[in-house]
């Protein structure tokens, strides 16, 4: 039985510290690494999953079947990176539970000693979990935004994160001064050859983390509920292939950006490197299961934040 005086938070991250020591494996300072806390920080989470008595036979905490589920996801499609949260039947939230965990992992990013460069992209539930972060402090770090802030009527595009980060966090902002589409390649090479924007594209490149949304393709899908796709552009895409979307970069059931002339459109950055840097994709739910597994195929993101049944989906999958 957890005593009082530990918060369920606490509790969660010695569950997961306990888990990967005694399940996984893995050394403390591989647990350090992976959590982003110092080698003393994860030698004292250990020590209290045991203290706590979560640790015995098994994993005595309900964190322990997701931790399953992501070890799994990681082996199986080469991901550096995974958080499963638990699946609520009762629910028709997209984002309850993963906007939480989200949060948590963009906290742990934040409050690094070491400057960083964290880029953000858009969509619903990256937006839920930049409402429930508190305020940080963090001035050595900067958050660059991926994608534009201007919807297509000229009007600030609302699932943009960046200004809702503003609030909350006490870091130096980059915003993306473009929409997420442009009439043509042509402007898109004119905007991104403006100093502004320029100095904003070299640094999203930097990024030693980045958090994105996975977005499904359809008339219901976010680039035409959010009026940046026609539906009949919408169901030219899905007939040439397309199953998903981050930041705008439209890719196929293996991951691979398509080459097409809304492709040419996108004024987002680049996804950065997923070699040199995190690049966690956040999403749930039966819409977007082949936009996500496509993400992971393909290698759009190395690390992904989802639910149960998602994970479980990828594995049979």
């Amino acid at each position: 039985m957890a005593k009082r005086s530990e918060t369920p938070a606490r509790l969660d991250d010695a569950a997961r510290a306990g888990w990967l020591y005694y399940v996984a494996g893995r050394t403390q300072d591989e647990i350090a690494a992976s959590m982003g806390i110092s080698r003393q920080s994860a030698q004292r989470l250990v020590s209290l999953a045991v203290a706590e008595r979560l640790i015995k036979v098994r994993l005595d905490h309900p964190i322990a079947a997701c931790l399953e589920l992501a070890e799994q996801l990681r082996r199986k499609f080469g991901l550096k990176q995974v958080e499963v949260v638990p699946s609520d039947p009762g629910s028709s939230s997209t984002t309850v539970g993963i906007a939480e965990a989200a949060a948590a992992e963009i906290e742990r990013w934040l409050k690094r000693p070491e400057p960083i460069v964290l880029a953000v992209g858009t969509g619903r539930t990256l937006k839920a979990a930049v409402d429930q972060l508190p305020v940080i402090e963090c001035p050595n770090h900067r958050i660059v935004s991926l994608t534009g802030n201007i919807a297509p009527d000229g009007s600030a595009a609302y699932y943009n994160v960046i200004f809702s980060m503003a609030d909350a966090v006490k870091a130096r902002h980059f915003p993306m001064p473009l929409p997420v589409l442009v009439t043509s390649a042509e402007e898109r090479e004119l905007l991104h050859g403006q100093q502004l924007v320029r100095s904003t594209l070299d640094m999203s490149a930097q990024a030693n983390v980045t958090f994105v949304g996975i977005g499904e393709l359809g008339i219901d899908g976010p680039l035409c509920v959010d009026g940046f796709l026609e539906k009949d552009e919408m169901m030219e895409l899905m007939r040439g292939g397309a199953v998903g979307e981050i930041c705008g970069w439209i890719f196929d059931v293996d991951g691979r950006l398509l080459d097409n002339p809304i492709n040419e459109r996108v004024a987002s950055a680049p996804i950065p490197s997923r070699d040199a840097s995190m690049v966690i994709g956040l999403a749930k739910g039966k819409r977007k299961f082949k936009a996500i597994r496509a993400a992971v195929v393909g290698h759009q993101i190395n690390g992904l934040i989802t639910d149960e049944d998602t994970a479980e989906f990828l594995l049979r999958s």
